[in-house]
């Protein structure tokens, strides 16, 4: 049996096509509108004339109407969407094919948000939107605060518990494991201030006072702050990810259920590990910068020893404690931020990243921010 073959008709030329041509016409008893051309995908854009009535056509007029595909009901479709209908238009003298293709179109209604125009908002929504979201932030920062400090007012008086297995954990990662990426961006800054104070410096031929430079700088701004924020980047947004994959697997919950109390099982060891690790980081990274700023003394032909007995003369008691004080505010700022952003993140992967990120950015400003405020405090204070 030969298998039957549908008949193939070629398409007709795209130059023997009518260009598609729209006319409006008034009537007593109504708008008629006139279709006639080709109305097809691809082919020229349609001519209208006439003013379009406020109101459906009464009529249409088809009789030098051509070929037409999805175009032409489109194009009627969006004639009938554009004004408003009290009863179903009139389909008079259009093809049944057609009639019957815009009878299915009218039947299902048109999705409110397809119509719905995107209203830019005003600037006092915009006030007011920011408004709350600040409120909010600050109502959750000073609970998160004021909690943080009972935990640790229940330490002190021996109620708070903890697993004292986590504790060592989480000390011997904010301290030994931190210890490398910590000397070498500490080398690096003292060897950076060691090369940027002797360019100035030799021009005197005051060499000598790269380490006066390099130490005090080191042991007073430089060695904490950097420190504190290698630390938010390495630390607080690991207690970030940590807290927030915990919410995330309803952990914290199950806590709860079970009668912990999650600051005191998990908020209170990662902030007293920081607290005690971030002055002896410090220390360590003050030396270290230094250590650099005198390879470079070396370069400059200046002994080692001159420049450690300049560096003791230059650096009291006095500098060193100032950096040393402002590292345990940094701790407590870059646990609790971490805590923060983990205990209140989402319960998804992509809301533990989002709660990752803005910890890191919270502690990096919250720290700037305070030793801006120290170096004022002790700039009055003549320290």
């Amino acid at each position: 049996m030969i298998p039957h073959k549908p008949l193939q008709v070629p398409p007709m030329p795209a130059d023997e096509s009518t260009p598609p041509h729209a006319h409006w016409q008034q009537g007593a008893d109504g708008a008629t509108l006139e279709l006639s051309g080709d109305w097809l995908q691809g082919g020229p854009e349609p001519e209208i004339n006439g003013d379009a009535p406020a109101s459906a056509a009464t009529a249409y007029e088809t009789s030098s109407l051509g070929r037409f595909d999805s175009t032409l009901p489109a194009f009627l479709l969006a004639q009938f969407r554009g004004i408003e209908m009290s009863d179903s238009p009139s389909l008079a003298g259009l093809p049944p094919n057609l009639a019957g293709l815009m009878e299915l179109a009218l039947a299902v209604p048109e999705e409110s948000e397809a119509s719905k125009k995107t209203s830019r908002p005003s600037d006092i929504k915009k006030l007011g939107k920011f408004s709350l979201r600040l409120w909010s932030s600050v109502e959750s920062i000073a609970e998160f605060t004021g909690q943080s400090m009972l935990s640790l007012w229940r330490f002190s008086r021996g109620k708070a518990h903890f697993r004292s297995q986590d504790f060592w954990l989480i000390l011997q990662d904010c301290g030994v494991k931190a210890l490398p990426i910590v000397s070498l961006i500490s080398f690096l800054i003292g060897l950076i201030l060691a090369f940027v104070g002797n360019v100035q410096l030799a021009s005197f031929g005051a060499s000598l006072y790269i380490a006066d430079l390099v130490g005090i700088a080191m042991v007073r701004e430089m060695g904490v702050v950097m420190t504190a924020i290698i630390m938010s980047g390495r630390t607080g947004a690991a207690f970030a990810a940590q807290l927030g994959s915990m919410n995330a697997n309803e952990e914290i919950d199950a806590l709860r259920t079970f009668g912990f109390d999650p600051f005191d099982f998990l908020v209170l060891p990662r902030m007293l590990a920081l607290i005690l690790m971030m002055p002896l980081l410090t220390l360590y990274a003050n030396l270290v910068g230094i250590l650099g700023g005198m390879l470079v003394g070396a370069a400059v032909n200046i002994p080692p020893e001159l420049y450690w007995n300049q560096t003791l003369e230059a650096v009291d008691l006095t500098n060193c404690f100032l950096g040393v004080f402002k590292s345990v505010f940094f701790g407590i700022i870059i646990a609790m931020a971490g805590c923060l952003q983990g205990m209140h993140a989402g319960n998804s992967s992509a809301a533990v990243g989002e709660a990752t990120t803005r910890a890191v950015v919270a502690s990096i400003t919250g720290i700037i921010v305070l030793d801006s405020a120290f170096a004022a405090i002790f700039t009055v204070l003549d320290i």
